[in-house]
């Protein structure tokens, strides 16, 4: 990658993640993510023809359960442990604005 990342790329990858900071967090972030970027570019040189993903430490497998219907929560169940409720519903505070 010859690119850089400019303050102004994460002025705006901040501001989608509404994240503020201030000028010299700003450089010191450019810095640190084109640092990043600098030594992935490193990585991507190396020839890893034959050689194998490595393991983990726990099983990859992914298990299913058998898909068998059974009775559900009636509404107020489900809605007891909310912390407010309106006409029969949870209520949450509203995430996007409005423009």
């Amino acid at each position: 990658m010859n690119e850089k990342l400019s303050q102004d790329d994460v002025r705006k990858v901040a501001r989608l993640a509404r994240l503020s900071f201030t000028e010299s967090e700003l450089e010191k972030y450019a810095s640190h993510l084109n640092g990043i970027l600098a030594y992935m570019d490193k990585l991507n040189e190396l020839n890893t023809d034959g050689v194998e993903p490595t393991s983990h430490s726990v099983s990859m497998d992914t298990l299913f359960r058998e898909d068998v219907p059974a009775p559900s929560l009636s509404r107020e169940e489900g809605l007891k442990n909310a912390p407010e409720r309106r006409e029969g519903f949870v209520k949450v505070p509203r995430i996007l604005d409005e423009h």
